[in-house]
Parts: structure tokens; sequence; C-alpha cells
């Protein structure tokens, strides 16, 4: 069955054996949060609190929520968000201007919130996330600046510096929410759902493709992840839930104005989530309730006490990078990983067929060129790949070759020429297009996603577009598990890929590319950095593949493993052509000795 786009769904199938124990610490982590959500709401009403304390508490409460969106697009898709004020105040004066001006129900307002804050991300962050970086900070100020403008100025709207007043609470279910008790509840079961969906997102294929945007961008859209659209998603659900926290602001404190919603409330809620930790969900509420909490704690200390403050946060942030929530939750993945082991034996084996009906090449590159301004870096390269072959690109440093396959799967656009893939022309192609058609790769440098675990990794790969397997998460962990137990590597799929040797490493991102069923893969220098006993394995891996259906397409600058695994050699040089045929033939040719001794044709001839 064709997998496109398919959702993930709650486990139906049968897990590997570290599923069961997965499923307990899931079970005891929810019963965990129930209970501190019924106690959290619970406690206004058992405990006398004054109304300044509930305002403290329904402010917190609100910014947790748009703060959420931070969590969402800085600390699962890495992208610099610095306007998510602007957002929170479109919420807001929604709200504001539909109950005030428009007598308009409260319900509907915030309907409208969240949909013109959601609107205004997308269109957002469809215009500049191509530029990332410090542009996409510089974009986002600009913007939060003149949202500012537009609420000080354009005051036959937005009432100006004197703002809205008389906001009035809704009603649910008939019963007016006019307590700050009641409200405050009510916020309280809005967040939860909140952070119950931010928490979940990354378990999800677009959270996992979001967090691979963040960990190298690069190595996702050559995966298959349409990087563009899942940072546009973030963006978007960034500014929903700004919105969404905007409008319960505006409704609880029945009064807002420009100063409510300006660049240095953005600031606030970026130091609010990379204080509590920006890649969880419980961090980012965790510190905004810090933030909030924090300057009526230090009170006591009079006229130092905001310099106290200050220097408190500046010293989380520095020692603690990950955030308070990230220290509290080491101790508990490091346990968690070290209790799930997985029955390597209970795998299925890694289905790599790739039935052969078509006797013409899969590949065929037509006089293809790319030019770095003056300097040509391929030179009007043609060559055809049959298919179920192992075809090496060997060449000199400096040849052509890694641009070559850095053309092939679309990381730079050919200057000229024609690219031909199972009979379909791909010239313009963007990568994560061509990784749907079955064209997978791994890199000389390594590209994996460092923070996400080895499972997680593969599960990217997987997850391409038309991959054909089942639908479902069940499946997509499925499949990642046999590709590791192909190389070798399922006995460490809970594991971090940073504290992977480097050899291990290197068989993760091969494990991720054939998760993948990839009809055609390429591989840039797999033994670059491995010592003699990896490149032995690394050889015999490769032995492996063929066989399948599978068509390798190896740079490699080990020739013994060249003449190990190939059947067919093509040789660069100067961004040219020089040779191609058999192992036995191209080895011998004077032309490809000439390159890489340096000598003349004739006198290695």
């Amino acid at each position: 069955m064709k997998n496109t786009h398919s959702p993930d769904i709650p486990p139906t199938a049968a897990r590997p054996a570290a599923m069961p124990g997965t499923r307990a610490r899931a079970a005891r982590r929810l019963a965990f949060f129930t209970v501190l959500g019924l106690l959290v709401a619970a406690a206004p009403f058992l405990l006398q609190f004054s109304p300044y304390v509930l305002n403290i508490f329904m402010q917190a409460a609100t910014y947790s929520i748009a703060v959420l969106g931070m969590t969402i697009v800085l600390g699962y898709a890495g992208q610099i968000n610095l306007a998510q004020a602007t957002f929170f105040g479109l919420g807001a004066y929604a709200v504001g201007l539909g109950t005030v001006v428009l007598g308009l129900n409260f319900w509907i307002t915030l309907l409208m919130g969240i949909g013109v804050a959601t609107v205004a991300g997308f269109v957002l962050g469809l215009t500049t996330l191509r530029l990332g970086g410090h542009y996409l900070a510089m974009i986002t100020i600009s913007f939060q600046q003149i949202f500012d403008l537009v609420l000080v100025n354009w005051s036959e709207v937005t009432q100006g510096p004197d703002g809205v007043a008389g906001i009035g609470r809704p009603s649910l279910f008939g019963y007016e929410l006019a307590d700050d008790r009641a409200y405050l509840l009510l916020c309280t079961a809005v967040l939860y759902a909140a952070i119950f969906f931010v928490w979940w997102l990354p378990q999800t294929r677009t959270g996992r493709a979001m967090r691979a945007v963040r960990e190298n961008e690069l190595a996702a859209e050559v995966t298959g992840v349409n990087t563009l659209r899942v940072k546009v998603i973030a963006f978007t659900l960034s500014a929903g839930l700004a919105g969404l926290g905007g409008a319960f602001y505006a409704a609880g404190f029945a009064y807002i104005s420009p100063d409510n919603f300006n660049f240095a409330r953005s600031i606030e809620f970026l130091t609010m989530v990379l204080l509590g930790g920006a890649q969880s969900a419980f961090g980012g509420a965790l510190g905004t309730s810090l933030l909030i909490l924090l300057p009526e704690w230090l009170r006591f200390l009079k006229e130092v006490y905001l310099a106290a403050y200050g220097l408190a946060v500046i010293l989380i942030m520095v020692f603690l990078p990950a955030g308070i929530w990230g220290l509290l939750r080491a101790p508990f993945d490091r346990r968690r990983r070290k209790s799930a082991p997985v029955d390597v034996a209970a795998i299925a084996p890694l289905d790599l067929e790739i039935p052969i009906v078509d006797p013409a090449p899969i590949l065929s590159i037509e006089n293809v060129q790319k030019y770095f301004g003056g300097v040509k870096a391929v030179d009007g390269i043609s060559l055809e790949v049959a298919r179920g072959t192992v075809h090496a690109l060997i060449g000199p440093n400096g040849s052509g070759k890694t641009t070559t396959l850095n053309v092939l799967n679309g990381i730079y656009k050919s200057t000229g020429g024609k690219i031909v893939f199972d009979g379909l022309d791909i010239t313009a192609m963007a990568p994560h297009e061509r990784a749907g058609l079955g064209i997978g790769r791994t890199f000389q440098n390594i590209r994996l996603f460092p923070a996400m675990s080895v499972i997680e990794n593969v599960m990217v790969g997987a997850q391409r577009d038309n991959n054909p397997i089942e639908p479902g998460r069940e499946a997509l962990r499925a499949r990642a598990l046999s590709a590791l137990k192909f190389v070798d590597m399922a006995d460490k799929a809970e594991l971090i890929v940073r504290n992977l040797p480097y050899g291990h490493q290197r068989l993760v991102e091969i494990a991720r590319a054939l998760a993948g069923h990839p009809k055609f893969l390429l591989l840039d220098e797999p033994a670059a950095g491995l010592n003699q006993t990896e490149k032995k394995g690394l050889g015999e891996l490769l032995k492996r593949l063929r066989g399948h259906g599978l068509t390798v397409f190896l740079i490699e600058h080990d020739i013994g493993l060249i003449e190990q695994v190939s059947d067919r050699i093509t040789v660069l040089n100067f961004g040219k052509k020089i040779a191609e045929g058999t192992p036995v033939e191209v080895l011998r040719h004077p032309d490809v000795i000439a390159a890489y001794l340096g000598e003349p044709a004739h006198a290695a001839a």
C-alpha cells in the first residue's frame, strides 16, 4: 500500500519487546500530570487566594499558552520568532474589539482571534522562512514594530494608546465566569489542553520532521522532508497558540493596551521558553510560571530585587542550556534508555526487494554542468546507471564527485544538462521530491539529527512520501527497526545519536537511507573516517545490498573497497569524465593512472 502523508494513529499493532515498558511509563506520566492538573485547578477553590494572587496565576496561565507556541517554532523547528507578542496581541484585540465595539459573543471573537493570528503567522512564515537565521530574526522584529505602530496610531480602530476597556468574561453552559476562580479554572483547562497538544506533537510525523529540520535542515530535506512546509506549519501553530493565549488574557483582565504587546513582551516570551526548556511543553509552562512568580518572591529585597531577578535569570540560562526542565528530566531519560531493551530477534528482516521489470537504465545524465562563477566543477558529464548494479564514481580530490552527487539529488541546481530518473525528468525537482521518488543519500561528513535517538533518526527516513509501507506510526517504527537490524544497530535504537562513536553513526545514516525503501542509493565516501575493521564491515554490508534490485551509486577513495563491490566505474578529473567501464578496465586505464599519479598519459602507459 502506498503511504502518502499518512497520519500518526494510536498504536494497534504489536510492538517490539521494548514497548510494554514504554506504555507503562506513558500511563504513569499521564496519571501524574492528571493528578497535578486536578490539584492546580482545585487550589484556588480550596485556598483563600487574594484577587491579586489570582491575577498573577491568570497571567501565568495565559502567557504560558503563548509560550507553548514558542516551544513549537523555536524548540521543535529551530526557527527564531521575535514577534510572538504580535500574535498574542491579535488574539487579545480580536476579543477586546469584538466584544466591546462590535458586541459579539466571546466565543465567536475567540475563534476570530485564533484565526487572525493563525493567518498572520502563516503569511509571515510563508514569505520569510526561506531566509532563516538572523535575517528571519530581523524580519520578525520589524513585523513586531509595525504592529506596535499600528496599535498606537490607528486609533479609529484600535482605540490608540488608551486601549480597550470593559472587556467582559465569557459564559459557559449558561454559567457566567465573572468569578476569578472560575475563570482561572477555564484558563487552566485550556492551558492543559495546549500542553498535551505540544507534548504529543513530537511523536507525530510532522513533529519528527520539525525536530529533524532543527537538527540539520539539509539532511532533513534530502531525507524527504519538505522543510519549507514544515517550518511554515510550525510558525502557523505557534501564532495560533499565541492568539489563543491573547484572547483569554484580554477577557481575564478586562483591559488591554498597546503596552501589553510590544517588542519587550516578545523578548519576555523568548526568555520564558529558554528558561524552562525550549524543547519541552512542560518546560515552556515552567519557565513562564517562574519568570512571572520570581519577581514576586524577590520583592522582599526591595530596591535590589530587579537586579537579583535579572541575575537569577542570567545564571539559569548560562549554566542550564537545556533549561530547568532539561535538568529535571535528565536522570529519568538516562534511566529510561537503560531500561528499554529491544528484542532484536523479534524484528522482521528488512525488505529491500526492488523488482526489475524495465531494462532501461534507472539513471541517465546528459551533458550535466555545474558552474560556480568561473569554476567548472562539473563540465558536461554524461553517463547511465544500470538497474540493480553498484556504480562507482571515482577521481582525485576536487574532480567534481560530490558536486555531481549534490546535483543528482537536488542540493545544487545544475547549470545545464538533463537528469532522467526512472523515466522521469527530475532536473528541476527539489531534494525532498527526489527522495519521494526513491532516491536515498548519505554524506561524506555525517549529517544526522544529533539530539534525536537512533530510532527517531531512522523513522524520519522511513516517513518519506510514497514509501511502500503500511500507514501509521507502528509501521514506521517497524521499518526503522528492520533497517537498524540490517546494519546491526537495532540494540542501540533508544540511544541518542550524538553519544555514538563515529563508525556507528555512519551505520545509522545508512540505515536511515535504507528505511525509506530507496530504488537508488547515493553513498558519498561511506568509508571516510572508518578504521580497517569498520571498513571491512562496511564492505560486507555493501555486498549484502547487492542482489535485491537496489541500485547503488558510490563515491569512494578506497580502491580496494571499490574493486570488491562495484560492477561499473566512472572516473572524473577536473569536472570531466575521463574513463568508464568495469573495475579491471578502468583501473588499468592510462588516463586514470595519470590522473591519480600526476603523470602524463603516455608516460603512465
